[in-house]
């Protein structure tokens, strides 16, 4: 890993998987989703992907709880609000409630100008 990367922990899946449902890309390419959540590390700050032919950049990771998520934050997901972000969330993981204290990555992305 590398010293501008050692403040992070080591990833946990490769960052091209961060974004992956069609919806979710979809979204993300009319840049109405600029953050995904997920339980590891996919990507450090600095680092790029590509959903079809557009470029996104990593603008910044942090650790978050998901008490602590706003309504903002839902839209920033590309959901409408936190409570349809909620719902979605449990219905993709079978038996899972939604727990105030669970800790998430949170990923920020900018889509970049051609």
């Amino acid at each position: 890993m590398s010293e501008q990367h050692s403040n992070y922990p080591p990833k946990t899946c490769d960052i091209d998987r961060l974004v992956t449902h069609q919806r979710l890309v979809d979204v993300a390419l009319a840049g109405r989703k600029t953050q995904q959540r997920r339980n590891g590390v996919y990507a450090y700050p600095g680092e790029t992907f590509f959903l079809g032919s557009a470029k996104f950049v990593i603008t910044g990771l942090e650790r978050q709880s998901l008490g602590d998520m706003t309504e903002s934050d839902a839209k920033a997901e590309g959901f409408p609000d936190l409570s349809t972000y909620q719902q979605l969330i449990i219905s993709m993981h079978a038996g899972m409630d939604w727990n105030d204290a669970h800790q998430v990555w949170v990923h920020s992305f900018e889509k970049q100008s051609n």
